[in-house]
């Protein structure tokens, strides 16, 4: 290749990297500087490849901690009443490989991270650890170019609604916890987790079951082992929650049809307790009538004979 070409080929890949950069930047909503963007966007595949270049490994950690602050900050200031461990779940569930993916996806962020063949062959665009890690390391160079008021509004932006999801979802926020805690509420002792896995190494699927005392409540699939036993705990906390919430309407059905059979005996007793009472009056009522009959006609008695007397 002659070194003319070589140099149109060089600027070619130059501007189009420019190019991928504003369009990147355009979703981030800043510009930044240059070198910093693209150690941002370099995982350590490439760098290895390309003699030993600057990773954004750094970048990440920083990142990382931009990330958890500003969270952390959101959650205290607009869940006052929480507990330091619900305020710790809420955190973890917005702060995690599996949603820093989902954001990152949402960029198409996996479109312009410089990967090595090897990562480029097993799909590493679309791994979640992949773009969890560089989505970090791009929060990171906002923050060193620009500032923490910046990096903070960007990390709202793209965070504030899995954030206000996150605080509505209750059990989900860690099904195997809530598992574990409805569990031992139910008295069916502590969960356990079978796991299975499938297919290539760089692109393996795990199957998880949950099972308590023995009796497996749901299953679940993943690409990863922590997905997999999640997805089984969430099956499973919604099959023994289901089965409890179905006894307590039956209990409280029977409870109530028990509650109405008492009433009613009740109003029945009560019912009879009146008849017997308004009999034992009556009864009293003629007796006194007849008793007043007698007196009148003792009364009588000697009158009559008095006058018969005088008459003789």
């Amino acid at each position: 290749m002659s070194d003319a070409k070589a140099d149109v080929n060089a600027k070619k890949k130059a501007d189009n990297t420019a190019s991928s950069h504003t369009l990147l930047e355009g979703r981030l909503g800043y510009k930044l500087e240059s070198a910093l963007l693209v150690r941002a966007l370099t995982h350590r595949s490439y760098a290895y490849e390309n003699g030993g270049l600057p990773t954004n490994e750094r970048l990440e950690f920083l990142g990382d901690s931009v990330l958890g602050l500003v969270v952390t900050d959101t959650l205290y200031r607009t869940h006052p009443d929480l507990p330091e461990g619900q305020l710790a779940k809420l955190r973890a569930a917005v702060v995690n490989s599996r949603a820093l993916a989902e954001v990152g996806r949402g960029l198409e962020l996996g479109s312009f991270i410089r990967l090595g063949r090897g990562e480029e062959g097993t799909g590493g665009r679309d791994k979640a650890s992949i773009l969890a890690d560089t989505l970090e390391a791009v929060i990171g160079a906002v923050y060193l170019d620009q500032g923490l008021d910046a990096a903070g509004e960007l990390v709202h932006r793209l965070f504030d609604p899995l954030i206000e999801k996150s605080s509505n979802l209750g059990a989900g926020l860690d099904w195997k916890t809530s598992l574990q805690e409805l569990t031992a509420t139910e008295g069916l002792g502590v969960p356990e987790y079978l796991v299975t896995e499938t297919g290539p190494d760089h692109e393996k699927t795990f199957t998880a079951a949950a099972r308590v005392g023995g009796v497996s409540y749901g299953t679940g699939t993943g690409r990863s082992k922590k997905e997999a036993e999640q997805q089984a705990a969430e099956s499973a906390w919604r099959a023994i929650r289901s089965a409890a919430d179905e006894r307590a309407k039956v209990a409280a059905a029977e409870a109530s049809a028990a509650a109405k059979a008492s009433v009613e005996a009740e109003a029945v007793a009560a019912a009879e307790a009146s008849a017997a009472a308004d009999k034992a009056a009556a009864a009293e009522k003629a007796a006194a009538a007849k008793e007043a009959v007698a007196a009148d006609e003792a009364v009588e008695a000697p009158s009559t004979a008095a006058s018969d007397t005088a008459s003789a």
